[in-house]
């Protein structure tokens, strides 16, 4: 009787999990780590702050991370991160939130300049990153959840795929009912192969 691979195959090997012992201990490494030592992981970010009047008001900022048509390149969000930073507010309610939005349309951008996260790396990003301190428009909603004020940060490890033509943006807003200080930070890590 031929002995057929019912789980697997050469090609696609079974999963194992590891033992870790202190006698013989086995190290795991995201695929952060590889792309970083091939200067292939990125980064960028952008805040928006204000003082808001008796009022109050928002604090809005939003970056697209967007790949080219053509670009033989595939973009893999790695980290999401920032926060709301909310300060001097005087018996105020706050709101916050987070949205990704698939190939949204920004509304007065700024270029963001994407760091190399090897400092030994000369490469660069084919992406094109842009801030805005508005929320964008149009597009498709992916995700969309209320925030607390303070940092955030969401590892993705991939999960977000940005193949060439399509763009991601990332929107963080906060909210206050009257006057006070309020800052919205948002930050991209990704890795493109």
């Amino acid at each position: 009787m031929p002995n057929y691979r019912i789980f697997s195959n050469e090609n696609k090997p079974l999963p194992q999990l590891q033992l870790n012992t202190y006698q013989s201990p086995s190290a795991a490494a995201p695929a952060e780590a590889s792309a970083s030592q091939a200067g292939r992981l990125f980064t960028a970010g952008a805040t928006n702050s204000a003082t808001l009047g008796l009022l109050g008001g928002s604090s809005i900022i939003t970056i697209q991370l967007t790949n080219p048509a053509g670009s033989g390149r595939t973009a893999f969000i790695s980290r999401i991160s920032g926060g709301i930073n909310v300060s001097l507010s005087l018996l105020s309610s706050f709101s916050g939130a987070m949205t990704i939005i698939r190939n949204g349309a920004l509304t007065g951008p700024t270029t963001l300049t994407a760091a190399n996260l090897n400092f030994a790396s000369s490469n660069t990003s084919l992406m094109t990153v842009r801030s805005s301190t508005s929320a964008s428009t149009g597009g498709t909603s992916i995700l969309s959840m209320p925030l607390a004020a303070g940092p955030l940060e969401y590892n993705e490890f991939g999960d977000f795929i940005i193949p060439s033509g399509q763009s991601f943006t990332l929107t963080i807003s906060g909210a206050l009912s009257v006057a006070g200080v309020l800052a919205s930070t948002a930050n991209l890590v990704w890795w493109e192969v």
